[in-house]
């Protein structure tokens, strides 16, 4: 577990996008640099959503998801979240090593800060639908894709916009499992398919 966390990695999830945001902002607050643990602390580990937002909104955040290696990094934190989900278990565990990846705390705040107006526009249109789509066995499918996403996003970094289509892909999967929306889910299924496509078409 990360050195500058001050919160319990069981505590509940958050309740919606702007919630997380709130947590992660505190994460780490008294070091110059905020680590991959304290952020993933902030939000629990017991949920698998919240795992797929933090991975997704960093691959998109700017000052963040620019800098070389994040999206591969968060490759690796959605892969191996989502092993484990696939195993069965309902602890998400993650190496030491990249537990203590940081990042520039002035960076990721200001990142974060610029995404609160449209994670209050997001939640007012997340509800309950097509719940079958995000309610177990249907998590199942939902880690596989993110799973195939995961795998693709190293030579993501090479193809312009595709690590953004990827984020934001990983991003809806995550808010469809918070809320139980099944409407994110399909939107998460159509743009995964319509950016590795694009990836394809760029890489041959």
């Amino acid at each position: 577990m990360a050195g500058d966390t001050s919160d319990t990695p069981l505590q509940a999830p958050p309740a919606d996008l702007a919630s997380l945001l709130g947590r992660v902002q505190q994460a780490g607050h008294r070091r110059e640099s905020v680590s991959l643990g304290a952020i993933l602390d902030s939000v629990g580990r017991r949920s698998f959503a919240p795992f797929l937002l933090i991975a997704g909104l960093v691959t998109l955040a700017p000052l963040v998801g620019d800098i070389p290696g994040v999206p591969t990094l968060m490759a690796m934190l959605v892969v191996l979240s989502c092993v484990q989900l696939l195993a069965g278990r309902d602890h998400i565990w993650l190496p030491a090593w990249l537990l203590e990846r940081r990042v520039s705390r002035e960076h990721f705040v200001k990142a974060t800060r610029w995404m609160e107006r449209p994670a209050r526009w997001v939640d007012r249109l997340l509800k309950q639908r097509l719940v079958r789509l995000t309610r177990p066995p249907a998590h199942l499918p939902v880690a596989l894709t993110c799973l195939l996403i995961a795998l693709a996003m190293p030579p993501m970094e090479v193809v312009p916009f595709t690590a953004n289509g990827a984020g934001l892909a990983l991003t809806l999967f995550g808010l469809a499992l918070l809320a139980n929306d099944g409407l994110m889910a399909l939107l998460g299924y159509a743009l995964t398919g319509g950016t590795l496509a694009l990836m394809i078409l760029n890489l041959t």
